[in-house]
């Protein structure tokens, strides 16, 4: 019984501290993301009164004075490439969704997901790996500084 309770404890431990870690410093940015959900889809909408999916992301990055391009197509070109294994909290993440090259994006939130203005839902927090995007992903950037991540999670980074 003991050898079962120091499991439980263990496994709860470790979930918690790894919980910790995904999102560590992330309410900043989370609670930012989590304010706009459910706004409406607009084609060219740049404010809480509907966005589209640049103008999504544009809104959230002003808030940490992050100027990028106004297409998720330009967006896709700034910043430094990442690895999908390597996101982090605040990268953009860029799909195919036209069959023309990079038409939406996005900005990971962690645990595998992303925030976006999506045309049917507006503002939704959805798995990279759901079947329509998995298949559609095309590349992530990290357009941030180590001062302005900083900002926008929280947390002095040394």
């Amino acid at each position: 019984m003991k050898k079962v309770l120091l499991s439980i404890v263990g496994a709860v431990i470790l979930f918690a501290s790894s919980a910790g870690a995904a999102s560590a410093g992330a309410p900043k940015l989370l609670s930012a993301v989590d304010e706009v959900v459910g706004t409406p889809y607009l084609y060219g909408g740049t404010t809480t009164k509907g966005f589209d999916c640049s103008g999504f992301i544009l809104h959230i990055f002003k808030q940490y004075d992050i100027k990028l391009p106004r297409t998720s197509r330009e967006q896709a070109k700034v910043g430094t490439k990442v690895d999908k294994s390597d996101l982090r909290v605040g990268d953009l993440v860029f799909f195919n969704t036209s069959g023309k090259g990079v038409s939406h994006a996005g900005v990971y939130v962690g645990n595998g997901k992303f925030a976006h203005s999506s045309s049917s839902k507006g503002v939704t927090i959805t798995k990279l790996s759901s079947s329509y995007y998995a298949k559609r992903y095309v590349t992530a950037r990290r357009v941030t500084t180590k001062a302005q991540y900083s900002k926008m999670i929280g947390v002095k980074l040394s």
